[in-house]
């Protein structure tokens, strides 16, 4: 297994990384191999049988039963060894451990959030290294595709069906995370990190992300921001991304796309994630999700508008 990566494929840092990178590299090389052979034999071919004369004919080919054999039985027992090899692999990705440690992922318009048995929430997958991990994923709008290319571990989510996917990372690092199947406006900003720890920097992490009740409203209103996905298309900075930035968003006047105007209040910030598509500001289409207020407690909505309010 090539930790470092090569021009084909990223840096490896799982256990099935090596297997994976072993089919790959088999099939490369394999098909090359057959490429330049029959790209070989054709220029000879045309070479040796080119015409020279208008009266040259070429002498008449033989049949060779070897040949025959050959080309079929060659090319049968490449097929079989590939679909056996392969078949093994995707055995190994599918079936995780029974002592794996399972997290739930949640993915939406354009963010993933992860949950853990111990109820802590994060926006980046921190799992212990030298462990089997178990993802347990679900889709809240389209089909996304979790993908991590260090781990060579890719599946599809979905809406209202729980899919799987399984790893075992090798070293203390972080990695990337994203969406390989497009999913709107902002799929190419549908990132987040693997962030993988020694066993006892993990068991440090979940102890200190487990909610204890202390937080304000405004502070559980960041943390919905941040978890529920509102970060990759309302800035806190005055940024326009798909929706409006939160900068400055309460007290301000608002002009919608039917004509219509009014003040940014409590009650209109709420009705905005209750029902974005009531009013539409102007300069912007209405993309936002209903699935966005189902997700949300009342308590978990009025911390919200309390965030907002607090970005001047």
């Amino acid at each position: 297994m090539n930790e470092q990566g090569s021009i084909w494929l990223p840096e490896s840092a799982s256990t099935v990384a090596g297997d994976v990178d072993a089919l790959f590299y088999f099939i490369l090389v394999t098909s090359a191999i057959i490429f330049v052979g029959v790209m070989g034999a054709m220029v000879t071919f045309a070479w040796r049988y080119r015409r020279r004369s208008e009266n040259d004919r070429p002498e008449p080919v033989r049949e060779s039963k070897l040949v025959e054999a050959s080309w079929i039985a060659i090319p049968s027992i490449l097929v079989a060894v590939v679909f056996v090899w392969g078949f093994r692999v995707f055995l190994e990705l599918g079936i995780a451990p029974p002592n794996s440690y399972e997290i739930n992922v949640t993915a939406r318009k354009w963010s993933w959030t992860f949950t853990y048995p111990n109820g802590a929430v994060s926006t980046d997958l921190h799992v212990p290294v030298n462990r089997p991990v178990k993802l347990r994923m679900i889709s809240d709008d389209v089909v996304h595709s979790f993908f991590v290319p260090a781990f060579r571990v890719k599946a599809d989510v979905l809406q209202g069906r729980y899919s799987y996917v399984w790893f075992e990372a090798t070293r203390v690092d972080t990695f990337n995370i994203v969406c390989a199947e497009y999913c709107g406006t902002a799929h190419s900003d549908m990132y987040a990190n693997v962030v993988v720890q020694s066993q006892d920097d993990f068991e440090g992490w979940l102890v200190e992300n487990m909610d204890d009740g202390s937080l304000t409203p405004a502070q559980r209103g960041e943390r919905s921001y941040e978890l529920e996905g509102c970060w990759p298309c309302h800035s806190l900075d005055g940024t326009t991304l798909a929706g409006p930035t939160f900068l400055g968003l309460a007290g301000s006047t608002r002009n919608f796309t039917d004509g219509t105007s009014a003040v940014a209040d409590d009650n209109y910030l709420r009705m905005s994630i209750v029902n974005p598509a009531q009013q539409v500001v102007e300069g912007f289409l209405p993309v936002m999700p209903q699935q966005y207020a189902l997700d949300l407690s009342t308590e978990e909505i009025d911390a919200l508008v309390e965030f907002i309010k607090e970005q001047q």
